[in-house]
């Protein structure tokens, strides 16, 4: 397996170092728009697998030369998601696995936004899906940790959990803090804002995808293994668009623990207009007020050292059990940032959206997992992922996960 992972920022970096751990992989190629990037990465992790290259995300074209010039035979998309489709449709023409953690992006209804849908997340994927599917081409795609590692543990609950799924809600909260800093988001802003201030989707069957006004429906969910009770909102997530295509529950949420100020903070650049992606033309100069934002804030790859505390992520799954009987559980994975940061010089939120992807590409390498299409994680058997994630190293990635179960 040859392997090209655009964007060396924290999740790629953090990818980059776990995966050079493992043997299932011949080539690494890191490339980033900015070549000292991955230069850099290159040089600080020594081996001898790892190459530096740079790519102009924004192409397809760019992107495909890249995978020629290489042989590369699986490339992980590891930027912000403006950049999905370039990347996406480079890796068809040169006949590469596409793997992803975030979706192509959506638009609003324009006359109904917390109503009715527009164009969904991943719309413009699964718009080309029987191309992918008939040119025998695989794209993976929702595979960090939310997407990704969410979707999986809903497989897992359907497979070997639960007859019949009433709900299954997807609920991420943490308690960490960074230190020195006034707001200083864990994960890329630009990724943050397109998330929260876009409408929320809900699913339910016999209704399909709908929306509602962002922050909408708040609640207090008892979060394990220390972090405790944090208010979660709903917020636009792919979990939502990707596990009814593959799940037969009845309804399908995301909810974010966002925490009072950081909802303040988006709210408030929201209605300075700062969150828009339109240039404007300042002294001259175009210019995106959101990537103005993300310049003011400091990189997430840089704050590790600044972060105590953990993240967690996890499914919600209400329904009935295999005994037949009412059935409350949330399966999870908590990450305490102390550790990946002794362990991966890597911090925790990152480290946890990077892992899934290379558990995903092991999975592909050896053949436990195939396909062709455009599929989402659920697409695929659960289990080996999850024994492969808590497995003791050198076996599996050493990062054990948990079921918790809830009141009925």
């Amino acid at each position: 397996m040859k392997i090209l992972i655009v964007g060396a920022g924290g999740v790629g970096s953090a990818a980059v170092r776990i995966a050079v751990r493992r043997d299932f992989f011949d080539t690494l190629v890191v490339a980033d728009y900015d070549p000292a990037r991955p230069a850099s990465l290159v040089e600080a992790v020594g081996d001898p697998r790892l190459v530096a290259a740079q790519v102009d995300a924004s192409s397809a074209s760019s992107v495909a030369e890249l995978i020629r010039a290489h042989g590369i035979t699986h490339v992980l998309n590891a930027v912000d998601p403006r950049f999905v489709m370039p990347i996406f449709n480079g890796c068809f023409e040169a006949g590469a696995t596409y793997l992803d953690m975030a979706m192509s992006l959506s638009s609003p209804h324009p006359t109904d936004p917390h109503t009715d849908t527009g164009v969904k997340l991943g719309d413009d994927q699964f718009a080309v899906a029987s191309a992918w599917k008939d040119a025998g081409s695989l794209a993976l795609v929702g595979i960090g940790v939310e997407p990704g590692l969410s979707d999986v543990f809903a497989r897992y609950a359907e497979d070997e959990l639960f007859d019949e799924i009433d709900e299954l809600g997807v609920r991420d909260g943490a308690n960490l803090v960074v230190e020195g800093y006034d707001f200083a988001p864990s994960f890329s802003i630009w990724t943050t804002i397109e998330e929260c201030l876009n409408p929320p989707v809900v699913f339910e069957e016999g209704r399909g995808w709908y929306t509602t006004a962002p922050f909408s429906e708040p609640e207090v969910f008892d979060f394990p293994e220390g972090i405790g009770p944090v208010e979660c909102v709903n917020v636009e997530h792919e979990e939502v668009l990707l596990m009814p295509r593959w799940t037969k529950a009845k309804r399908v949420t995301f909810k974010y623990g966002l925490g009072d100020e950081f909802i303040e903070v988006l709210k408030t650049l929201h209605k300075l207009g700062l969150d828009s992606t339109k240039p404007l033309t300042v002294k001259g100069v175009e210019v995106s007020p959101r990537d103005v934002v993300a310049a003011a804030l400091p990189d997430p790859a840089t704050l590790g050292d600044r972060m105590s505390g953990k993240t967690c992520a996890g499914v919600w799954v209400r329904g009935t059990g295999k005994d037949g009987q009412p059935r409350s559980t949330y399966l999870y994975h908590v990450v305490d940032n102390e550790q990946t940061m002794a362990e991966y010089s890597s911090q925790a939120v990152v480290w946890q959206t990077a892992i899934n992807p290379v558990i995903a590409l092991e999975l592909l390498a050896t053949g436990v997992w195939s396909g062709a299409g455009v599929l989402g994680p659920e697409a695929f058997d659960a289990r080996p992922f999850l024994s492969l994630l808590a497995a003791p190293a050198p076996e599996g990635y050493g990062s054990p996960w948990g079921i918790q179960e809830k009141a009925v």
